[in-house]
């Protein structure tokens, strides 16, 4: 009988995968070489599941979530200690392109608002806010209570491939390196990390410079009462205009320092406690680790800074502090990892509709400054946004017959990305993923030979859709 190319045993006779072993000088290539032998040893095989999703941010946990209320047993792997990705670990506490957004968007905002941890405007109105901490709590409860086998502090560092098929994620933990498999797999990891490692193509920053757009780090502050600051905040997610950002800018400078981001943002999120959102750091890549850290801890810095200029005015600054910055710089841009339809700026401009359409997207072209000699805010649209559809194409590998994408790494260019990173839609991105995943993994099928008419029973249709 025909073994399955995802099972134990033709894992380990096809031979396992690599690992990093540093050899010592002299045995083997020379202690001048800038590359080392990765000698070969055998992997422990964890199991095999129907969806394996990489990533458990706002994406990762409604793929896993979606994927485990189809029937499909499913296993979510998280490099941090908590779920929620840019949500918890990043502390990005205000939820974008959200509205539109029945399933799963809608049920977390239900269930923040009747826990209280959902952020509300002077006049009791609910904003786009939120606890993180509550948050967190949330997310773990929505997975457990879903089926769902959580693996935190753990990570993708390598994939097996036989013919177009992903077979294997090799994820490492503290319990050293394992093998994965499963049927489906979903990448959310935000960079396509699992779809890079299994040799998808992809595209990374502006097609004409290669910049990326730059990172920022996020901070939750305390000591301040929201009615002396009233003129620095919007207090609603429906006011317009730039005058609190700039107020807080002028603010900023006149305690010493002034922001490296030109439109530094306060979100209140309950009582005295506040997100704040004021740097960039800029020529800084996503993918790479150094940058990556040097650009936190440069982060970490000029945030301190700030707040510590804020504090020394006195007046309604002189008792504010920092709870908690980010324990992970927020990266608005990775790579792009290609599917079966590419989204473009085109889609955006003629406010494009599918038939076979998974997300609406009404949040605009939104490239944060890629070079700070021009401008340190938001660079100007080069055009007016319309609502768009993003296809389940955009979330097929073209690579890969078995693989997703979900969240910011979907199909798209440079200045389609910019609108459709926002959480809002990575989360109803995440929910068809999963959808189509469990759908393909039952049926023994590739995701692309789902029909059409199966996913749209299960994905909740957005207000005014004809599907």
């Amino acid at each position: 009988m025909k073994r399955p190319p995802w099972s134990r045993r033709s894992f380990l006779q096809t031979g396992a995968l690599p690992l990093v072993a540093l050899a010592p000088a002299g045995a083997g290539e020379p202690a001048s070489s800038n590359r080392v032998l990765e000698p070969a040893r055998e992997l422990p095989f964890a199991g095999c599941w129907d969806v394996l999703v990489a990533g458990g941010g706002p994406a990762g946990v409604a793929a896993a979530v979606s994927a485990a209320r189809a029937g499909a047993r499913t296993c979510l792997i998280e490099q941090h200690g908590c779920l929620g990705g840019i949500w918890t670990v990043g502390l990005l506490c205000w939820i974008l392109d959200h509205a539109n957004k029945p399933g799963l968007m809608a049920e977390i905002l239900r269930e923040l608002e009747r826990r209280g941890a959902r952020a509300v405007a002077s006049d009791g109105r609910p904003t786009n806010g939120y606890d993180p901490e509550v948050m967190k709590l949330l997310l773990d409860e929505l997975c457990l209570s879903s089926g769902v086998e959580i693996h935190l502090h753990s990570r993708v560092c390598a994939a097996r491939c036989v013919g177009r098929d992903l077979t294997h994620a090799v994820i490492e933990s503290r319990s050293g390196r394992e093998a994965f498999a499963a049927r489906v797999f979903v990448d959310a990891t935000g960079d396509g990390d699992l779809a890079a490692q299994a040799g998808c193509s992809f595209d990374l920053g502006h097609p004409d410079t290669g910049r990326t757009q730059p990172m920022s780090l996020l901070a939750l502050l305390t000591g301040l009462r929201p009615a002396d600051i009233r003129a620095f905040y919007r207090d609603d997610h429906r006011e317009a205009g730039a005058a609190p950002k700039d107020r807080l800018r002028a603010e900023m400078e006149r305690g010493g320092h002034s922001p490296s981001y030109s439109q530094p943002t306060l979100f209140r999120l309950r009582d005295d406690l506040f997100a704040m959102m004021a740097n960039h750091e800029y020529g800084v890549v996503g993918t790479n680790a150094r940058d990556v850290t040097a650009a936190t801890l440069r982060a970490r810095r000029e945030v301190h800074a700030l707040v510590d200029g804020l504090r020394s005015l006195g007046g309604p600054w002189a008792n504010v502090r920092i709870v908690a910055t980010a324990a992970q710089i927020g990266i608005r841009e990775g790579r792009r990892i290609r599917g079966r339809y590419v989204v473009t700026a085109d889609d955006l401009r003629d406010g494009r509709r599918h038939a076979d359409a998974v997300c609406r997207v009404t949040f605009g072209i939104d490239v944060h400054a890629t070079d700070p000699g021009r401008g340190k805010g938001i660079e100007s649209a080069p055009f007016r946004a319309r609502a768009y559809d993003i296809p389940l194409r955009a979330l097929i590998a073209a690579d890969r017959d078995n693989l997703l994408t979900a969240g910011r790494c979907i199909s798209g260019d440079f200045i389609a990305h910019s609108s459709y990173r926002v959480t809002g839609n990575a989360v109803r991105l995440g929910e068809a993923a999963g959808i189509l995943a469990a759908l393909a993994a039952l049926h023994r099928s590739a995701p692309a030979e789902v029909p059409w008419d199966e996913i749209v029973r299960r994905l909740p249709a957005p207000p005014g859709s004809v599907s």
